[in-house]
């Protein structure tokens, strides 16, 4: 666990013990990782992290309501099978038809090419956000998940050769199915204490003073105890902390706060209740240490 926790901060992702513990025995039991968490806790990053780490190919699908698949796992290029069928036309030569139900003519969505690797690295296979994803779509995943194979019926079916390593990510708008959870090993993700995610802000923006990243910090954790719309993740602190930078700051003030709460805070409501006196009061929460 020591390796993949030191593997995974030199690119600049700090994770505990338990994240560590959760990705090392997806990797050495070959089962899909579900992470859950809210929004900008760092579970897309880890998947990028970890393919980077492995020296493998990430290979991205972002779930949407009505994602089918053809958007997802492949489709058949109909325009090149028409111009083919054309060209026989035009040489006489038009068989049976069946051949243009061929792997040439096959167009293959990120499921079918985390199947297909031939290099012998197995790619990562990052499925963001599943509960975006129709039920109807998250049963589909069942055989790739569990069999590492997919079915096209004018082919068979398509086995890998070398079983990707399996990233899901939920932010938990609706339950995912227990049968997808049965096949996969679960983590939660929380938001990172104060010292580690002051330890991140400076990885990831290392230009930063650190008493202004100290400030973004504990701001933003002082954000999360506030009722609001949707609460700052970790990917709004690094924003904050690089747009501060870009701003020239050293600390933070209060009109400076009121002028850049935008990019920590995306809804207006949001914005309209912190600006101003609350986030003057804020300001000396943090300045008195609380």
């Amino acid at each position: 666990m020591d390796g993949l926790i030191a593997a995974f901060r030199e690119h600049d992702y700090l994770c505990d013990r338990a994240l560590a513990t959760a990705v090392f025995l997806g990797l050495e039991l070959g089962r899909p990782l579900l992470l859950e968490g809210e929004a900008g806790v760092g579970k897309t990053e880890l998947a990028k992290v970890l393919a980077a780490t492995l020296g493998a190919r990430l290979i991205r699908l972002q779930c949407y309501e009505g994602l089918d698949v053809a958007s997802a796992v492949y489709e058949w290029n109909y325009p090149r099978q028409m111009l083919e069928i054309r060209l026989r036309e035009a040489r006489g030569d038009i068989g049976d038809g069946r051949d243009i139900f061929g792997p040439e003519f096959l167009i293959r969505r990120p499921l079918l090419q985390a199947l297909e690797t031939h290099d012998g690295v197995p790619p990562v296979l990052l499925i963001d956000e599943i509960d975006r994803a129709d039920e109807e779509f998250e049963a589909y995943l069942l055989e790739i998940l569990s069999d590492f194979q997919i079915t096209v019926p004018e082919l068979g079916t398509i086995r890998a050769e070398h079983p990707p390593r399996v990233i899901l990510t939920s932010n938990r708008t609706r339950e995912v199915h227990d049968a997808l959870k049965r096949r996969c090993l679960y983590h939660w993700i929380d938001y990172p204490s104060r010292e580690r995610e002051l330890a991140i802000v400076l990885a990831r923006v290392p230009q930063a003073p650190e008493r202004l990243a100290a400030e973004v910090v504990a701001f933003v954790h002082r954000l999360r105890a506030t009722d609001l719309t949707k609460v700052p993740g970790v990917a709004e602190t690094l924003d904050w902390a690089a747009a501060l930078l870009a701003l020239g700051a050293r600390e933070l003030r209060p009109a400076l706060v009121d002028e850049t709460l935008g990019v920590v805070l995306k809804y207006e409501e949001d914005v309209r209740r912190v600006r101003g006196g609350v986030a003057a009061a804020y300001l000396e929460d943090v300045a008195a240490g609380a």
